[in-house]
């Protein structure tokens, strides 16, 4: 059962079905180790952020394990039902690409909009943020009401809805395990400063620096993401299959017309 390539305008739920289809025929075994990210996206013809967002969807269903510094890893005993997670969510280096560029804009106009009302609910946002992250609470629900606000202070109801429907489908069970695997106190500090620069450039009514300081954010996200898996995948040994066993690379190959 080869591996068919995917048309780039798929989402990585696609490329999930397609390897828990070749986990389930037998053509990655149990402990085996998958293809590296780079060689899954060539022979599937897809980015190397979807392969991974496929590769994080596989292990909330407990199909496959991450190992620090090894590489992703066939589950030894694959579940015979999956739960419904592909479902939640689109994938989250998609969805940091498509808010950079929306947000990016709303927190310009948010500068050149927003009035002193505006400009206290963003910051009050910004204090509860901190205020959870001293106390080592959740700061989901604080890091949303930023966004909003922000999306608010343009007094553009449109756009506020689109702000409110890229973070609201952002935040599916593969983004919540990304967060899981790579998120730091170095990042969730980080996030703190990018929040703040955002502030003052709002409160400073200079756009141009709004757009700067919200893109910055963002793609700050995305790269620790990014970071983080790359050192999960640290090339190591694959662990020797056992004696009298030899094992079996798949069958990968590129659909006709590609």
């Amino acid at each position: 059962m080869p591996i068919q390539i995917i048309d780039n305008d798929r989402l990585y739920r696609k490329i999930a079905r397609q390897l828990s289809e070749l986990i389930a025929a037998g053509e990655f075994a149990p402990g085996q180790r998958l293809p590296a990210e780079r060689e899954l996206a060539q022979q599937l013809g897809v980015s190397r952020p979807s392969v991974r967002e496929a590769l994080i969807a596989l292990e909330i269903e407990g199909k496959v394990e991450v190992r620090v510094g090894s590489g992703v890893f066939v589950t030894a005993q694959p579940p015979s039902v999956a739960p419904v997670t592909l479902q939640e969510g689109e994938g989250p280096f998609e969805l940091i690409e498509a808010r950079s560029v929306v947000e990016g804009e709303t927190a310009a106009s948010a500068a050149h909009d927003a009035d002193a009302d505006d400009v206290a609910v963003i910051r009050r946002t910004v204090d509860e943020l901190e205020r959870c992250h001293a106390e080592g609470q959740r700061s989901e629900g604080a890091d949303r009401a930023f966004h909003l606000a922000v999306a608010a202070a343009t007094h553009n109801g449109p756009l506020t809805s689109v702000v409110q429907m890229l973070w609201d489908q952002g935040r599916g069970a593969v983004w919540k395990q990304m967060e899981k695997h790579f998120e730091t106190p170095a990042l969730r500090a980080a996030t703190l400063r990018d929040h703040r620069a955002v502030l003052e450039a709002i409160e400073a009514r200079d756009p141009a620096g709004a757009r700067q300081a919200m893109r910055r954010h963002l793609g700050r996200v995305g790269k620790e993401f990014t970071k983080g898996w790359d050192l999960q995948q640290k090339d190591r040994k694959e662990p020797a299959a056992p004696r009298g066993r030899r094992a079996r690379a798949p069958v990968l190959r590129k659909a006709k017309g590609t």
